[in-house]
């Protein structure tokens, strides 16, 4: 078969469709383009099927469905060339459905998602170590806890580098580059300037300077502006010139960009914030302790808490003791709470294995990271749960006028600080009703959880010298020829199988390279050393819900192993759209293979086998 000239496909079919002027709409998922006609009449519909490169044409649900297969994403990119539609970039902005903040929530959550394993053993590490210095069984001054310290807090100290990686994925940008931008906003050197008596100047212009390891949100902002400064220096300049000069002007521009404006704009929230809440704490202390046990944590998320450090220093220097610091075990033990709560009521094994460590490093050492990111914050409720725990126990504890006279991670171990200083009873009460709030609600008042997998295996027995492909989720099989999209169900995509899940994450059916990877989180091409090309479809027409309920966990060109992770789905939010979540598997380049074998008839975890190939 000749190659197909995909310049001149998209041209033909754009002219076959009646022309740029009757397209109202353009998009594409992962084997199809998705045109909305103005005049459905004036498109060639057999004209289209016979363009090679074509595998078939379907109409439904008002649009005109031309299918590629594999290819589709270079015909769009061609069409976005030669007209005003499609384009590699085109609908970015639609990734995400909802209000801004679930939308934030949800991309924080996605970019903390490939780092919540080590984020949990770290932080358990670390309460483990908090734990053996308490109770003297390990010398905080010796070495064996320096290295042991290292191993455990080199992950939170330099978190902006791990965070670089995952939101380059996401925003589509060159990792190394952000990875680059993280490692000089954690330099040493820019560090100190945060405590430097001398003024702070980047060619005279005034920078604010402030401490960004173990931050948050700056990196991600600072990698979502890569991207698209990125992008534009590659449109611009020549390809012999942008492979070195991309990455040495987006460093040379990014770095001193994120200094100047996420610097200030942080340090002068901090301050009002803060300057507020120390005046709050003279006038209420009840309302400050309220604020501050409620939205530590959040100031954490922003960034905002560096804000307080100078105030709680100074008045571990001036008066011995920090009144600011008496609501903080409330606030971030609550959070603890939720996340125990979680572990006790959710049905899904991998959030149950989360939670439970998150929970444990949040008690004893106050490492939150974990429950917050990987647990509460993913599933919502639960964070603010842990929020009003933590402003009904803040507000007790500012009441007993309840401070530490160290400077201590809040938390079981270091309630220990607290006993000098106000009403150490009043504390206790504060942490207990806190924990009790947000333990309570979270198993009382639930949560929107994770689906629980099913636990059948089911295995085929594969021919000697046979192919083995995964199924990429746990649920009920169902024969390709009754999935309900004519595409899938005609085998023209390939032969394959249906799958109805019985739990929201999908994994890698074999090791390979991402070939595609669509941002809305619905498709994911994967191809094998061994040639095996597979496409795995999360529902049926869901890249309607431009990425609504997907949060993808890999990105295109990625190398992944056999069962890694590649996407979660709220099966619930898909369901309640309308949307059929049965999700296609199909052997793109089945005609390469002897025989292509799906299991049928009984249900399957993922892991075990769906498809057998025959050479």
């Amino acid at each position: 078969m000749p190659a197909v000239d995909y310049r001149t496909l998209a041209g033909d079919i754009l002219e076959k469709v009646g022309g740029e002027s009757n397209v109202a709409s353009l998009a594409h998922c992962a084997t199809r383009l998705r045109f909305r006609l103005k005049d459905a009449a004036k498109a060639d519909k057999a004209a289209v099927e016979r363009l090679p490169g074509v595998i078939t044409v379907m109409e439904a649900g008002g649009q005109f469905q031309v299918v590629i297969g594999n290819n589709v994403p270079v015909v769009f990119a061609e069409i976005g060339q030669i007209s005003s539609l499609g384009g590699e970039n085109a609908g970015d902005g639609a990734a995400e459905k909802g209000n801004l903040l679930n939308r934030f929530i949800a991309l924080i959550s996605s970019i903390f998602l490939p780092s919540l394993w080590p984020l949990a053993g770290a932080g358990l590490f670390k309460a483990f170590l908090a734990a053996a210095t308490q109770f003297g069984w390990l010398d905080a001054t010796g070495t064996t806890y320096v290295i042991w310290n290292a191993a455990a807090d080199g992950l939170f100290l330099f978190l902006p580098i791990f965070l670089a990686v995952n939101a380059a994925k996401r925003f589509r940008t060159n990792q190394f580059t952000s990875m680059a931008i993280a490692a000089a906003l954690c330099y040493p050197a820019i560090g100190a300037l945060a405590s430097a008596t001398d003024p702070v100047t980047f060619f005279g212009i005034p920078v604010v300077m402030v401490t960004y390891t173990s931050s948050v949100i700056p990196i991600i902002v600072a990698v979502w502006l890569q991207s698209y400064l990125e992008r534009f220096l590659n449109a611009v300049l020549p390809s012999w010139l942008r492979n070195f000069t991309t990455p040495l002007l987006v460093l040379a521009i990014m770095v001193p960009l994120t200094l100047l404006t996420v610097g200030p704009v942080t340090s002068y929230a901090a301050k009002a914030i803060s300057s507020g809440i120390v005046w709050l704490f003279a006038a209420a202390p009840w309302l400050a302790g309220a604020l501050m046990g409620g939205l530590w944590q959040v100031f954490v998320l922003f960034g905002l808490h560096w804000g307080f450090v100078p105030f709680m220093v100074n008045d571990y220097t001036t008066l011995g003791y920090s009144i600011m610091t008496g609501p903080l075990p409330a606030a971030v033990l609550a959070q603890a709470a939720a996340a125990l709560g979680v572990m006790i009521k959710t049905k899904n094994a991998d959030l149950k294995k989360l939670a439970g460590p998150s929970a444990l490093s949040g008690f004893v050492a106050g490492i939150t990271e974990p429950a917050i990111y990987g647990v509460n914050l993913r599933l919502k409720k639960p964070f603010y749960y842990g929020i009003a725990g933590g402003a009904i126990g803040g507000a007790i504890a500012a009441i007993g006028g309840s401070a530490s006279n160290a400077f201590v991670f809040p938390s079981l171990l270091g309630l220990t600080a607290y006993m000098q200083v106000g009403s150490f009873t009043m504390q206790l009460i504060g942490v207990g009703v806190a924990v009790i709030i947000a333990l309570t609600a979270t198993l009382v008042l639930g949560f929107d959880d994770l689906p629980a997998a099913e636990a059948q295996p089911e295995l085929i027995p594969p021919a000697p010298g046979a192919l083995e492909v995964a199924a990429p989720v746990s649920g009920r099989t169902v024969p390709l020829a009754q999935v309900k999209d004519k595409v899938f169900a005609s085998g023209a995509l390939g032969k394959g199988i249906g799958i109805v899940p019985s739990a929201g994450t999908v994994y890698a059916p074999f090791g390979g390279t991402v070939v595609s990877a669509f941002p809305t989180g619905h498709a994911f091409g994967i191809k094998s050393a061994d040639g095996v090309e597979a496409l795995i479809h999360i529902g049926i027409d869901t890249v309607q819900l431009n990425g609504t309920g997907f949060t993808p966990a890999v990105a295109q060109g990625q190398v992944v192993e056999a069962g890694d992770l590649l996407a979660t789905v709220d099966l619930d939010a898909v369901t309640a759209a309308g949307y059929d979540p049965t999700t296609v598997m199909v052997i793109t380049n089945t005609a390469q293979f002897a025989g292509v074998l799906p299991a049928e008839g009984h249900s399957l975890v993922h892991g075990d086998t769906a498809i057998v190939i025959e050479r």
